[in-house]
Formats: structure tokens, C-alpha cells, sequence
């Protein structure tokens, strides 16, 4: 039934959800949107071979994969995904990886042959992942396969010889994807909306100032797996065309806020190099494939990874709503724990970085209790501009140490003017006690912070004076 609304063009309230999920189309009425789709294919459709392992996104045992029109595919965790967000997706479990004569796919042939099986609750996860990442293109060095390894645990087989099998099964030719369903209209599937248009989307938000913004659901996904209490109303913003652009000119790269960090990834990098081992870190690949750059900041978290970065990069905010459009400094934007300056009938648009001037340097750091799939204890970033020896600008984030992200003040005036000295960075070291006033907490105690936080400001010098050293002492 149309909603007589010119704002609010085309939403159904009684919309089937239509995906296709191993070749075949799939049309869904009468199931919550809120259902995870893990819950849905293991409950509703008894396709088993996806487990639940940690129900936030971690083990990588609910991997499967999502397979583009472009031929690429990607992996994601199904525990933490609604099925309100696979509206208009073409979706792939193990279930459905086999040849055309119905046997074994070359992937499952490489982890067989490879002894890559123990108990096998972990494998589907695991096959799944080698498929996405044999069927893309790349190579099969170390560090590749770390990655692709990253978001998928075993606790039995050892990781040997998965890599084994991932090395075996690299480089096969691109398959076939089955055409995705159309929908150019917004839709509503009870109280999950997915708007296709901004104008939708504000009238939406305009009308439902309590429904939570749904971009990846890598952090809102958990109220559904771990909580079982998911939200009684949502926004997708992911089927947003001005959210999911991006730009570039000499001047900036301009991102949509729901364009994820898969597609966001590539622009990053080729302009700031430093972000390629830092967002490496940043979840696994499946995380990747969902989250987005204006989720990690909607959310408003004191030790999310992105903020310090982008205030760090200068960032500012597209903020858009029936009102009009306004842009915002990503360091106004938090204003106390978890609470910001998005008014209630407004949306992240889209963020712009500007890109390094002559002179600049860009570096960023991670602290986290694992190496991989972990949350920061803290995360910094610097932007230094150095003429003739000496730094004319600094630009210093740091997330972990207060309520919100926040930039460093007192560090960036003990570096601004000063020489590049060991000096001038150990004043700045010394500054960080003043600029912050860290908590205990399980993930790091409040002097362990700031001495991590002062270190890393140390391990700077080195990297603008010598980066031949700093390589030497990263690797300790």
C-alpha cells in the first residue's frame, strides 16, 4: 500500500525482501527483517554449514559471501547482517559451492588435499573466505592471506595448511554471478525502511526521529546475534546513491558516509600510504565488506579506529536533513560520551579529507590487545607539515584516552614551530599527560595509556628522521 506522501515517493508497507541465495531467487514475507541472516538460513531454510561461533562478527565461522554484478565477490559475516540489509543481494554459502557437474568446487578440493580439516566447525567459514579470495585476483604472498585469514579462528587444525589450500586455490578464473534482483523503489518491510533516494531518506528521518541509522550493522548487527533485543525501528541508509558516492579532485576526496570500506579503501590508501597497514587492522575483510566510514563515526565510540584519523586529516562533515545542508568539522561533531551534534532529523552525507600538501607527512597508530580483530586502547594519528627542518602545522587525533575522540592540542603546540628534534618530540611526549586524563578499564589501565600514547609520539621522530630504524623498532 503506497503512503500518500510527495516527500515519501514509493514505500510498501507489505514489501517482500527478495535476494537470491545459491543461484536461486528468494522472496521473503511475513519474516522480521530484524532476523539475522544466519538465524534465517541455519532456522528457515536448514542450510547448516554457516555457524555461529561468537555472534559478534569475530570467528568467521558464519562467513559467506556476497557476489557482485562486476564479478567480485566478498566476503561477510552472516551473524551480525539482517535480512532486511540482503534485500536486493545475490548471496552464497558453502551449501551452494560446488562445480557444474554438481562435485566438489576447486576450493574444497584445495582444503581437502591439503589436510586443512580437524573437527570441520571452523571449515565452512574458512572455505568460504578462500573463495572470495581465489575467485579475486590476487596473490597468494604472506601477507595477502593474512588478511584474508584474519577473520576466520581455528582452534584445532593449526594455520598452516589453510594456507596451504588458499596458496593452491589462488588465481582461479572469475565465475559467473547470478543477476541480482531490481528494485528502484524504496521500500519498507515493516519497520525496516531502505530507502533508494535521499529525498526518501530524509522524509523517513524526518518522520521517525527514533529509528536507529543502519549502514553496515557491525556494531547495531549485535543488538539482533549477541543481545537478542534488536531495534524496533530502522533507516538503511546503504541503497542511498549521495551516501554511497565518492569524488576525487586535486584538492580533496570527497566519501559518502555509507560507502564501506572495501570501496572506500582504495582511495584511501593511494593518498595517505600509512592507512594500508592500519586498515588492515581495522576488522577482517567480512568486517570490511559492511562497515562504513559515517558508521564508525555515527556511533560515537571513544576507541573507534577512524575518528583519530580523520580529525588527524582535517575532515569535515557533509550534515544534510529537510532543512538543508550544513558542514561541520569532525572535531565538533562528538560532543560528550556517545552523544554528537547530529540533530535528530539529520544524516552524515558524506566526509572530505583534504589531501597532503607539499611537505606534509601522514602517519597513524594502533594500539590493541590482539594484533587483529580488536578495538583500539589507542589509536593516534599525525599530520605534520615540515619546511626546512622545522613543523610549521601539526595535526594531532587520538581516540582512547577520553570520553570521545579528541585532538591532542597540547602536543600539537609543543611540536608547532619547533625544529624536527628529539627534543621537540619528547616535549610533545610529555604533553600528552596534559592534554589527557585517561580511565582504567580491561583493555588498558590509565598510565599504561599515556605511556603508550607518549611512545608513540617517540616512535614518530624516528619515523620522519630515520624510517629505516623505526622498521627495526615496529618489528620488536
Amino acid at each position: 500500500m503506497r503512503q500518500n506522501n510527495a516527500a515519501l515517493t514509493v514505500i510498501r508497507m507489505a514489501d517482500r525482501i527478495r535476494f537470491v541465495l545459491n543461484d536461486q531467487p528468494v522472496e521473503l514475507l511475513g519474516v522480521s527483517p530484524m532476523t539475522t541472516l544466519l538465524d534465517w538460513l541455519r532456522d528457515h531454510r536448514g542450510l547448516r554449514g554457516t555457524k555461529e561461533g561468537c555472534a559478534e562478527g569475530d570467528c568467521g565461522a558464519c562467513t559467506v559471501v556476497l557476489e557482485r554484478a562486476d564479478g567480485r565477490r566478498e566476503a561477510m559475516n552472516s551473524c551480525i547482517a539482517l535480512l532486511g540489509q540482503i534485500d536486493g543481494q545475490v548471496v552464497r554459502t558453502v551449501e551452494g559451492l560446488r562445480r557444474p557437474n554438481g562435485g566438489p568446487h576447486p576450493v574444497q578440493t584445495a582444503m581437502a588435499d591439503s589436510d586443512a580439516t580437524q573437527c570441520g566447525f571452523c571449515t565452512p567459514g574458512f572455505v568460504m573466505s578462500a573463495y572470495a579470495f581465489a575467485l579475486g585476483g590476487e596473490d597468494p604472498d604472506p601477507d595477502t592471506i593474512h588478511d584474508v585469514l584474519a577473520g576466520n579462528l581455528c582452534r584445532c587444525t593449526g594455520y598452516r595448511p589453510i594456507v596451504a589450500a588458499l596458496t593452491r586455490a589462488a588465481g582461479l578464473p572469475v565465475e559467473p554471478v547470478a543477476s541480482a534482483p531490481g528494485r528502484g523503489d524504496s521500500a519498507s518491510f515493516g519497520a525496516f525502511h531502505a530507502p533508494r533516494s535521499l529525498a526518501d531518506l530524509l522524509a523517513l528521518r524526518n518522520r521517525h526521529p527514533d529509528a536507529l541509522l543502519l549502514a553496515g550493522a557491525t556494531d547495531l548487527g549485535l543488538l539482533a546475534s549477541r543481545a537478542r533485543k534488536p531495534p524496533a525501528a530502522i533507516i538503511h541508509v546503504a541503497h542511498v546513491p549521495e551516501l554511497m558516492a565518492m569524488r576525487e579532485d586535486k584538492k580533496a576526496i570527497t566519501i559518502g558516509a555509507a560507502a564501506t570500506y572495501a570501496q572506500a579503501m582504495p582511495v584511501l590508501i593511494a593518498n595517505f600510504p600509512a592507512l594500508k597497514a592500519y586498515l588492515s587492522r581495522l576488522g577482517s575483510r567480512q568486517i570490511r565488506t559492511m562497515g562504513t566510514l559515517g558508521g564508525n563515526i555515527g556511533t560515537a565510540s571513544p576507541i573507534g579506529d577512524m575518528p583519530p584519523v580523520l580529525m588527524a586529516l582535517e575532515t569535515k562533515l557533509t550534515l544534510v536533513s529537510q532543512r538543508g545542508t550544513r558542514d561541520l568539522p569532525l572535531e565538533e561533531f562528538f560532543l560528550a560520551y556517545r552523544k554528537t551534534a547530529l540533530a535528530a532529523d539529520e544524516v552524515i552525507q558524506s566526509l572530505t579529507l583534504p589531501k597532503l600538501w607539499p611537505g606534509e607527512v601522514f602517519f597513524c597508530d594502533k594500539i590493541s590487545k590482539r594484533r587483529d580483530q580488536d578495538i583500539s586502547t589507542v589509536a593516534a594519528a599525525y599530520r605534520l607539515r615540515i619546511k626546512n627542518g622545522r613543523i610549521e602545522e601539526a595535526r594531532v587525533g587520538v581516540g582512547g584516552m577520553a570520553a570521545t575522540p579528541r585532538r591532542a592540542s597540547r602536543v600539537e603546540q609543543a611540536l608547532k614551530g619547533q625544529p624536527v628534534t628529539a627534543a621537540t618530540f619528547e616535549a610533545a611526549a610529555a604533553a600528552v599527560a596534559r592534554d589527557f586524563q585517561p580511565i582504567d578499564d580491561w583493555r588498558g589501565t590509565a598510565s599504561y595509556r599515556l605511556s603508550a600514547a607518549s611512545n608513540l609520539l617517540r616512535r614518530l621522530y624516528w619515523r620522519i628522521t630515520q624510517p629505516e630504524r623505526a622498521v627495526e623498532v615496529e618489528a620488536l
